[in-house]
């Protein structure tokens, strides 16, 4: 090789190792900027549960109060009641008109919502600092006082219907990823069922049962409320004391459920779908739980095989091979028995058996030569980015802090979790890759376009 190329060779492997570098001095740096949050936390005598940021970089306040009840929770019969309260606990309550909560908050700045999953229903709501006891009274009001009436229940129970009309039924792919779910976790009902839920179960609910649903999960010993943003602690601990402070807490059940069983052989499904125009494909695989050793390097492999455009699936799928036109892999990340999961639309002309058979080349490469130390590094900096920058805004820090705190019992080890990405190790990765992705652990679920031929089921 001459002098030259040898010149540049090194100044090259020089750069390189300078951008390593600078790569892993910007991780510790994100580290400690987690290390530093300041977070304080506080139980009332009826249990619910306050998580405290303090933050007064922006004049903005964001409270999101987390019921430990999502579809999980539900039995079979009465599903689809989790979701139902998201759309039910904004129709009034003893001090608060049909609608009045949303009117109240927009009308001074603000703006609110709430979202349901698996594991959990959360409220939330971001104001100009000086309308915080807004908030608080607001949700204290509807926890305490929700007006679970025959009129909101039948209003709301045609909502969801169309909206499980509009947004799943209507909607290309969507019906699949509920299926995938329904395949992968078979008997074990709090991941099988969706979310949304069996609309003929919504059409057969008494109210009684909604009132039970209610009464039952939606008390103070089941909340945490979780406070970010500009604001002074002490007034919004007695804020909270005052409006919470005399609801009653209720028994609430203990979720428990046995373990799935242990799958035994490959799952295969064919689903038509008359939306779509194109094929697609659902891979699932049984994985420990959120939070252990093994899920967050499960996690760092998922971002070296899917993550953006440099990624190896996306590099071998759409960019060389061509033959699908877009892919997708993660970890699902719920709080239990958890699934590893990749997805794809193939490019017209492409069956999706092309594609898996790379993806399982693919991890199988993996788990016998492990992955490069730029691609850990590049997983690295994608947690450490996600993490620093997810956490800006009051919103954001006030739903991770309560998430952690209802989901893990201590909103502190938010502060901690990106150690634990930044410790795993490619060795890491090349056993994970070994171990979770045998095809007696993987659930296929194939979607065609159109409509199942004559006599032919899911």
């Amino acid at each position: 090789m001459s002098r030259v190329l040898i010149g540049t060779a090194l100044g090259v492997l020089v750069a390189v190792a300078t951008l390593l570098a600078a790569e892993r001095a910007g991780a510790e740096q994100s580290a400690t900027a987690l290390s530093n949050l300041q977070v304080s936390r506080a139980t009332l005598e009826n249990g619910l549960r306050v998580v405290m940021n303090q933050d007064a970089t922006v004049p903005t306040v964001a409270v999101s109060v987390y019921y430990d009840v999502g579809s999980r929770n539900e039995v079979k019969g009465r599903s689809g009641f989790a979701h139902l309260f998201e759309h039910m606990m904004f129709q009034g309550s003893a001090n608060v008109g049909k609608g009045e909560h949303f009117s109240l908050i927009i009308n001074r700045g603000g703006s609110a919502n709430g979202t349901t999953s698996n594991d959990r229903t959360n409220y939330f709501e971001t104001l100009p600092s000086n309308e915080l006891g807004l908030g608080l009274w607001l949700e204290a009001d509807r926890m305490r006082s929700l007006a679970v009436t025959q009129d909101n229940f039948e209003n709301q129970r045609m909502t969801v219907m169309e909206e499980r009309r509009q947004r799943i039924d209507n909607q290309p792919y969507v019906p699949s990823m509920l299926r995938i779910n329904e395949l992968a976790y078979g008997d074990y009902w709090p991941y099988a069922h969706s979310t949304i839920g069996d609309m003929q179960d919504l059409v057969d609910a008494p109210l009684e049962a909604v009132q039970e649903f209610f009464n039952t999960y939606y008390a103070p010993n089941n909340a945490v409320i979780s406070i970010a943003g500009d604001f002074d602690p002490q007034e919004a601990m007695r804020l909270v004391t005052e409006y919470f402070g005399d609801i009653p807490a209720r028994q609430t059940p203990t979720f428990g459920a046995p373990p799935p069983a242990e799958q035994a052989a490959e799952q295969t499904e064919t689903m038509y779908d008359a939306n779509a125009t194109l094929p697609a494909f659902h891979l699932a695989y049984h994985i420990p739980t959120s939070r252990t050793p093994d899920h967050y390097a499960l996690e760092m492999l998922a971002l070296v095989l899917g993550d953006g455009e440099s990624s190896r699936l996306y590099q071998r799928l759409v960019k060389r091979e061509e033959i699908c036109q877009e892919v997708a892999v993660g970890t699902d990340d719920r709080r239990g028995p958890d699934l590893f999961s990749a997805w794809a639309v193939m490019a017209s002309g492409h069956p999706p058996r092309a594609a898996q058979e790379i993806i399982y080349a693919e991890l199988q490469s993996i788990a016998d030569a492990g992955v490069t130390e730029r691609e850990l590094q590049k997983a690295k900096n994608r947690v450490s980015a996600t993490f620093v920058f997810g956490l800006q805004s009051n919103m954001a820090r006030s739903q991770r802090l309560a998430e952690f705190e209802l989901y893990w019992g201590d909103a502190n080890l938010l502060k901690l979790e990106l150690d634990h990405y930044l410790a795993v190790t490619a060795e890491d990765i090349k056993r994970v890759a070994g171990q979770y992705f045998d095809a007696t652990n993987r659930t296929v679920l194939n979607v065609l376009p159109g409509e199942a031929p004559t006599g032919e089921g899911q």
